[in-house]
């Protein structure tokens, strides 16, 4: 288990690459491991925590900053 989360830059991207960006570096991870997506298209607010229902993990966080979306996922 990592002290710091991954980082996955997902801006620019469009459903569904933020998500398979994500799946891509949960499965490098190990349980209990954060991973925060960094992302500009909207749709992560729901695709994200609708994938982490799916797979048993947790959104720890949702943040909004001017144009980016960061959410941030403990893997289970």
């Amino acid at each position: 288990m990592s002290d710091h989360p991954v980082l996955v830059d997902a801006q620019g991207l469009l459903c569904p690459m933020p998500v398979i960006r994500l799946q891509q570096a949960a499965a490098d991870a190990e349980s209990g491991d954060e991973i925060e997506v960094i992302a500009t298209d909207p749709g992560v607010r729901a695709d994200i925590p609708a994938w982490c229902r799916v797979h048993g993990h947790h959104v720890v966080d949702i943040q909004e900053e001017e144009i980016t979306i960061r959410v941030r996922v403990r893997l289970r």
